[in-house]
């Protein structure tokens, strides 16, 4: 008795990966987008200019100085020049956070979860 069998395996790993890391990307992107969406609203205003200057970038999406394109991370900034001192406090001056409790609310394992599924076919 002879007994044959051949298994063909078409596993596509490099299709499941560029999935995966594309769904990580956008995910991570549409957390970003509430983190600054956040940090605007509650920006310190007296002139609106460090409101005006926020920013992010996701590696991935858009190349900068801030993220590293070999790195799925993500960043909000001030480009306003003392958008560090009202997070952090400077002398005297007391901090009034405005980035930091909105990555505290936004960036959660549930929340970024949920929206990694979104992109996950």
């Amino acid at each position: 008795m002879k007994l044959e069998v051949s298994i063909d395996l078409n596993l596509k790993t490099k299709e499941v990966t560029k999935e995966t890391k594309d769904a990580c990307i956008n995910g991570l992107r549409d957390v970003t987008v509430d983190i600054l969406a956040g940090a605007v609203r509650d920006s310190p205003r007296r002139t609106g200019n460090n409101r005006r200057s926020l920013d992010m970038q996701v590696s991935g999406l858009r190349s900068g100085e801030f993220v590293d394109p070999s790195k799925i991370e993500s960043a909000v900034f001030s480009t306003s020049g003392y958008g560090g001192y009202l997070e952090t406090g400077a002398g005297k001056r007391e901090a009034r956070p405005y980035i930091k409790p909105n990555v505290d609310k936004e960036f959660t394992a549930s929340n970024v979860s949920s929206k990694i599924k979104r992109y996950m076919t």
